[in-house]
């Protein structure tokens, strides 16, 4: 798993190189250049979405010990 500050390095690096495609792009339609900013766009996300869920992790844990917890809570409850 990365560090929340390395994915957010990623994501600012990205960030500053789609300004500069779509400042590219304002002097003129480039299909490569479309291509490209729809690419950086879906990458973005997608280190959102990463970053997401290294910040959950962080808070509240992996995954799987958070759902043992909620079961054995849930068992807890039925018994009582």
């Amino acid at each position: 798993m990365r560090s929340l500050s390395d994915i957010r390095i990623d994501i600012e690096r990205l960030t500053q190189q789609r300004a500069e495609l779509l400042y590219a792009l304002g002097k003129g339609h480039d299909p490569e250049l479309v291509t490209e900013h729809q690419r950086l766009e879906q990458t973005i996300a997608e280190l959102w979405e990463e970053h997401r869920i290294a910040r959950a992790r962080v808070r509240f844990g992996e995954r799987e010990s958070i759902i043992q917890r909620a079961r054995h809570e849930e068992r807890l409850e039925r018994a009582a």
